[in-house]
């Protein structure tokens, strides 16, 4: 029990509403700080009986999320006034009228897009893609929807140590999913690096930890390096005139642990840990000029690498980031990550979206980076507006719309156009509009013939070639990345599918009176069971298409008359349900290792999810399918992230009791150098030494390299990692990694 000082209380809520007053002062205008003390009089009034998870007054939260809007977005009046009061609504006896009566319109349209949606959903949907959809229909009206909403996100994320495991993992999970990559696309770096890296914390705290702990460890001697680094730069930019700040920053836990990772190296082969960062002043006329000085000074003292020059300044990325990026070699045979910037160019890397409208306001449009922001709004709004599937589909096509890196194309007139990494001729056509999209046959690269999927390269010069013939096709959505290209495409698919539908029906009734019978909905019906289609629309379709020949519709009422001489059932060979449980259970024996499942950690039904092999002793989570009941899956499994993110409310918490002898599969891939007699020696440990059944091996050597993969039978994760310490013991071995 949490003894509770209700003065104490009230001082900190006091300190934490005056510390918001403070830090807000710069951007209020006057009578602006009366309306911030209304809504925090209201907030706190409304929330005034309720506690957060962690026993703290609920009115931290609100203040919390605008301090956030204030201090790292860089956000005004109306946005503070909407952070105070985005929880009233849903929590408490407050109406959007009573908002709209006290605080005016805006504040009320920001709130109403905060608030989340009650009700049953329909099959197939999902509460977490409906509330998502509904807060991107304000984006197009007013961006701040969304930036607030990632201060409440942040602060969620800060304070999710009080909340219970599953919820920690959906809510980290749907994180990782949909707020960070939204965070990159708005310019939020400093919030998408701590949305990552708590992320990490709660999915994976034993990583996370480690890499905390080798960053600190290695803090001193980092330090001492960046020093001697930047000195002879220092100099130099002092005696050319440079007013300058320069600063070493450790890359993100999160960046390094996904480095380590996608190359499978250890933390001391991740050799740029930090970028040094050089923000000079300069005004917008010289920008350019002083930053590519500026680079001219760095590269007089150490090498670059060609290859690791990023020019972002010419063109910025489409979500408004302006910066020179080059990779140098220092003096002690090191690489060391170089990013030159202004002032401004820093602030917008900092703050994003917040931090282009302020230089708007100023009327500073040397900003290519707003225009870029302005035109994927534009593209966001498109996209809602001819979105008419399922939420979770929509928010497939979004999160496709959050990439993070660009091609930069041009079209026979030599006009720029910006699209996704791995965007296609097919893109790029429905790029320049949806009638030449719809029409495409190929596209001429650079002058030579390519297909529609071919994938565009930067600087490519892209000529489309159409035809009236052509109409897109179920293939196309393979061949195209762009929210804007599936969209249409997928307009194009549902008119055809109305038509093909229409038709179908048509031939229905016109072989229904052939055959002397009714078309009713009793015999549409049969009809759709003949056929095993979904719906009778489905079976429409088919028949339109010409996948179902209309003449087998006589097979329908020939079955019909003989349906009385059943023929002998296909299953009876198969094995009945409770024999095949009691030759698991002879199989396993009595003491098989049972998983705790859901709240009450009851002991029910389950299967390990086949794509990520779970075993005792891993972290897990369950996950109620809509056929196959209960699946468990490991909270590393990379399908983890979507199940959690879109399907929050079907996880149930699951672990495992205590390890009993019970065999399940996993798989080991092992790194070594080539010698006589390494396969009997690794075998002789995995059988002789810990008795355990090697189902495969498979191995390969070439140049004196080894690298075998063995699937075997395990019975625990502790099981796992000391046959893993016992293997990497053998001579000769110089890696052993678990694989899925």
């Amino acid at each position: 029990m949490i003894n509770i000082d209700p003065e104490v209380e009230r001082k900190e809520i006091l300190k934490r509403y005056r510390k918001l007053l403070r830090l807000a002062k710069p951007l209020l205008k006057s009578g602006d700080a009366k309306i911030i003390k209304k809504a925090f009089n209201v907030s706190s009034e409304a929330h005034k009986e309720m506690r957060r998870k962690s026993g703290e007054p609920y009115i931290y939260h609100p203040l919390e999320v605008a301090l956030v809007c204030v201090e790292e977005i860089g956000l005004g009046t109306t946005s503070i006034v909407a952070a105070l009061l985005h929880d009233v609504v849903e929590d408490t006896e407050w109406e959007l009228e009573d908002i709209e009566r006290e605080f005016g319109p805006r504040v009320t349209k920001i709130i109403d897009g905060l608030t989340k949606i009650s009700g049953v959903f329909e099959y197939g949907s999902s509460q977490q893609a409906e509330n998502f959809r509904k807060m991107l229909l304000t984006l197009s009206d007013d961006v701040r929807v969304i930036l607030i909403k990632l201060a409440d996100r942040l602060n969620n994320m800060r304070t999710l140590q009080s909340m219970p495991r599953h919820k920690q993992l959906k809510i980290a999970s749907e994180t990782m999913y949909l707020y960070a990559p939204l965070a990159h696309r708005l310019g939020l770096y400093s919030i998408k690096s701590e949305l990552e890296d708590l992320y990490l914390k709660y999915t994976d705290t034993e990583t996370y930890q480690f890499i905390v702990g080798k960053i600190k460890e290695t803090r001193i001697s980092r330090n001492k390096f960046i020093k001697s680094f930047v000195a002879p730069v220092e100099r130099e930019l002092e005696t050319q005139g440079f007013k300058f700040n320069i600063k070493g920053r450790p890359k993100s836990v999160y960046s390094i642990y996904n480095k380590m990772k996608k190359q499978n190296i250890p933390f001391e082969e991740v050799y740029d840990l930090f970028a040094i960062r050089v923000i000079i002043d300069s005004n917008v006329e010289s920008e350019k000029a002083d930053c590519w000085q500026v680079y001219s000074i760095v590269t007089d003292f150490y090498r670059p690498n060609p290859d690791r020059l990023r020019d972002w300044i010419s063109t910025p990325r489409a979500n408004g980031y302006e910066s020179l990026h080059t990779t140098v070699m220092s003096n002690t045979g090191q690489w060391v990550e170089v990013q030159i910037r202004t002032k401004r160019m820093d602030d917008i890397a900092e703050r994003g979206y917040a931090a282009h409208w302020k230089y708007k306001e100023k009327e500073v449009s040397a900003s290519k980076g707003a225009a870029g922001l302005d035109e994927w709004i534009t593209q966001v709004r498109t996209l809602l507006e001819s979105n008419d599937g399922s939420a979770i589909e929509f928010m497939d096509d979004f999160r496709g719309n959050l990439f993070q890196d660009e091609v930069f194309v041009f079209t026979p007139k030599g006009d720029l156009k910006v699209l996704p990494f791995g965007a296609t001729a097919l893109d790029f056509a429905f790029e320049i509009h949806s009638e030449v999209g719809a029409k495409c046959i190929g596209a001429k690269i650079n002058q030579r013939l390519v297909p529609i999927n071919h994938k565009l390269k930067n600087g490519d010069q892209v000529e489309i070639l159409t035809s009236n013939k052509q109409k897109p096709s179920e293939d196309w959505l393979r061949s195209v990345i762009t929210s804007r290209a599936k969209a249409k495409i997928k307009d194009a698919l549902k008119e055809e599918k109305k038509s093909l539908i229409m038709d179908g029906k048509e031939i229905v009734q016109r072989k229904l009176r052939q055959m002397k019978m009714d078309f009713t909905s009793v015999v549409v019906e049969q009809l759709r069971a003949f056929f095993e289609t979904k719906t009778a629309n489905e079976f429409y379709f088919k028949v339109g298409k010409g996948i179902i020949d209309p003449t087998s519709i006589k097979s329908f009422k020939d079955f019909k008359q003989t349906k009385k001489k059943k023929v002998k059932s296909p299953l009876q060979n198969v094995v009945d349900e409770s024999s095949f449980t009691k030759e698991i259970k002879n199989l396993k024996g009595p003491d098989h290792d049972q998983l705790l499942i859901g709240e009450d950690m009851d002991v029910v039904d389950y299967i390990l999810a086949k794509c990520c092999n779970p075993i005792p002793g891993d972290d897990v989570f369950g996950f109620v399918t809509v056929n196959e009941g209960i699946k468990i899956h490991r909270t590393s499994c990379p399908n983890a992230l979507e199940l959690l993110s879109n399907h929050g409310n079907r996880v149930i918490k699951a672990r495992w009791t205590s390890q009993q002898e019970i065999a399940f599969l996993a798989g080991l891939k092992i790194v070594g150098t080539d010698r006589v007699g390494l396969i009997n020696d690794l075998t002789r440990v995995i059988s002789d030494e810990l008795k355990v059944n090697m189902r495969s091996i498979t191995v390969d050597s070439e140049s004196g390299l080894f690298e075998g993969s063995i699937k075997l039978y395990v019975h625990s994760t502790n099981h796992l990692e000391n046959l893993i310490a016992n293997l990497s013991q053998v001579p000769g071995v110089i890696k052993v990694t678990r694989f899925d």
